[in-house]
């Protein structure tokens, strides 16, 4: 006698996801609050979801539970766990994508939920919001994606990031984030052959870039520039970037000039 048929169907995911999305923040059938940024914003959910889908959560709101192995937490099971730290439209992103596996984004929250994914170690939603900021970049952010690209180790919107700047490195220099970046990423950038700034120019922005800086980082940074990844070549041999306007004296920086 043959045995019975087993077969898993699947139903309309959309209809699924718009049912959990009516639960975002909630506080029908909730029991745990957060409180969120400094407007001390609540913020509802529910342990079961939270703690499925994120491992993060699942040891927050499992401490001092009967059989968890860590200490017991001053914070009562249902909160409220205070997180003044993130802004609650970020961290409603996050819960979000928590319930429905999407989440909606804007180029203002952007950068802090690919912040909150790392934290959470949420790589699905790490790679929404990578994706999000390649498809949006703009003159005025990619320095600060640059930033958060070397930081959280995101090599791909790295090189995205590096390849948006050489294409308008004139407008970048002047922006507030490129006088913010870290000595480290500078120095990546001033690596590039491929800047579409006059030196003269590049210079003068390294230049105020040192007043948010430190003496000793426009040195190491703009040392990586003249030596081509601080390998001692000698200057002699460098070739110009590709935006620097056309000199008499740059004959002398092709070895094969007559």
């Amino acid at each position: 006698m043959a045995g019975p048929c087993l077969a898993r169907l699947q139903g309309e995911a959309a209809a699924f996801t718009a049912a959990l999305r009516t639960l975002v923040n909630n506080p029908q059938f909730s029991d745990v609050t957060f409180v969120v940024g400094r407007e001390q914003q609540k913020v509802f959910a529910h342990r079961c979801v939270l703690a499925c889908r994120c491992q993060a959560f699942r040891g927050m709101l499992g401490q001092g539970l009967a059989g968890s192995e860590d200490p017991p937490s001053s914070v009562p099971p249902q909160g409220p766990f205070i997180l003044g730290n993130v802004q609650p439209e970020v961290f409603l992103a996050v819960i979000e994508f928590l319930y429905t596996n999407s989440v909606t984004l804007n180029s203002h929250i952007a950068l802090e939920v690919l912040t909150s994914s790392v934290e959470y170690g949420l790589q699905d939603l790490c790679k929404l919001c990578v994706k999000f900021i390649k498809d949006t970049l703009s003159v005025e952010q990619v320095c600060e994606a640059l930033q958060a690209a070397v930081t959280y180790g995101q090599a791909d919107l790295q090189q995205h990031c590096l390849a948006f700047i050489e294409g308008c490195t004139a407008a970048v220099v002047r922006t507030q984030g490129f006088h913010e970046l870290s000595d480290v990423v500078l120095a990546q950038v001033l690596r590039s052959d491929r800047l579409a700034v006059d030196e003269l120019d590049l210079v003068q922005a390294v230049r105020e870039w040192a007043h948010v800086s430190s003496v000793e980082s426009i040195a190491a940074a703009w040392r990586s520039h003249a030596l081509r990844k601080g390998s001692g070549v000698p200057s002699r041999l460098c070739r110009p970037r590709r935006g620097t306007r056309p000199r008499d004296h740059h004959r002398h920086l092709d070895p094969h000039a007559k």
